[in-house]
């Protein structure tokens, strides 16, 4: 449609979690250095919660691939994805065997889960990590939270054999808060939350999506007006820049218009019905908690751990041009599996990546580490 107009390779507003278009704001890039630091120093139980399309599932799969990337070297890592965790505590269970792809002959109860921590002992012994991701943690009745509690027992005197990442909502701080959770509120060991994007990150956020799908033109597509607007009616959230964004090339198309004016985006969002939207981003945007500091700009602002980043978004970047193209996919296969085939496909034509990849992480980890130890000490 609008694509060869602009002389895009692909659509770059897409409401998916590619990890290819996934941009570093200060927030996310908060997020994403506590949960990949928080998975590869297997520290348990790691919560990230943020208001409704802030981009919680692209950190989670960006951390996902990037795990995924350095553990085909010799850090072995499986792991289970849970994107509807609205089940029963039989049909949970079972479906985390599923993820993790551990056969049990039984549908017993004991027998599931002794084949669960017999998988997590294996893995553990190659040097390996499990990883259990919870998206839209917030949906968990008090039943499953527990159940995941008691899962996160597995551990040896040295460390935790299965990392919990729960994701979601901010009602899951409120959750948490209930005398009722205090065991499992005890077991998080790092947090992260997720914000809105200010005008200057929605700036950078909305050329970063034009140039990773193409963009190469010397005009300006979304002039300084145009984004003061968008940022008044998505109030920043990045799904609601998304579907505006892409409304407002859809409505440029049709205009026969080479750069997008307020006019346009005016229009865009009468068809989208934003402004009947508005109060209800301000309310989510009030809901948004502080965690326990490592979301904020301060546990963050290291220098080393901006450059480690930097360096191991840098890298995946580079590898984008690699990524099998959406019609080599299968949509049938799950988020999981879909990392593990591009993440293959990019070795086979890239494989001195994998150096990059794993350096950066190490440094992540490293300069993470030093920097929580500086801070206890004071």
């Amino acid at each position: 449609m609008y694509t060869s107009y602009y002389k895009l390779r692909e659509e770059p507003f897409r409401l998916t979690s590619d990890p290819r278009f996934f941009h570093l704001a200060e927030p996310h890039a908060a997020a994403l250095a506590t949960l990949v630091e928080a998975v590869m120093r297997r520290k348990g139980f790691v919560l990230m919660t943020g208001p409704i399309g802030t981009g919680k599932t692209t950190v989670v799969h960006t951390a996902l691939q990037i795990l995924t990337e350095r553990a085909t070297t010799n850090h072995p890592m499986s792991s289970a994805f849970i994107l509807n965790p609205t089940l029963s505590r039989e049909e949970f269970l079972e479906m985390i065997l599923t993820e993790f792809e551990i056969p049990c002959a039984t549908t017993s109860k004991p027998a599931r889960l002794a084949a669960l921590h017999r998988m997590l002992l294996e893995t553990q012994r190659k040097g390996g990590t499990s990883l259990l991701l919870v998206d839209e943690a917030h949906l968990l009745p008090s039943e499953l939270l527990e159940e995941i509690r008691l899962l996160s027992n597995a551990d040896t005197y040295q460390e935790k054999l299965l990392q919990i990442v729960l994701c979601g909502q901010p009602e899951l701080l409120g959750i948490l808060r209930k005398p009722e959770m205090r065991a499992l509120r005890q077991r998080v060991a790092s947090s992260c939350s997720l914000r809105p994007l200010n005008l200057t990150e929605v700036s950078a956020y909305i050329a970063e999506r034009l140039h990773s799908a193409g963009y190469r033109g010397t005009t300006t597509l979304f002039p300084t007006q145009a984004i003061e607007e968008i940022v008044r009616l998505t109030e920043g959230v990045p799904r609601l820049i998304n579907l505006l964004c892409d409304g407002c090339l859809t409505v440029g198309y049709k205009r026969q218009r080479p750069a997008i004016d307020r006019l346009i985006v005016e229009e865009a969002s009468l068809e989208l019905g934003l402004h009947e939207k508005e109060a209800d981003v301000r309310q989510d945007e009030k809901l948004v908690a502080v965690g326990n500091g490592t979301g904020g700009g301060g546990a963050i602002s290291d220098a080393s751990i901006g450059s480690a980043l930097d360096l191991l978004i840098a890298a995946m970047k580079r590898r984008s041009a690699l990524v099998p193209a959406v019609e080599e996919m299968h949509p049938e296969i799950n988020i999981k599996k879909q990392v593990a085939v591009t993440v293959n496909a990019i070795q086979e034509k890239d494989p001195a990546g994998d150096k990059t990849i794993e350096s950066a992480v190490d440094t992540l980890v490293q300069a993470m580490k030093q920097r929580r130890s500086s801070s206890l000490e004071l």
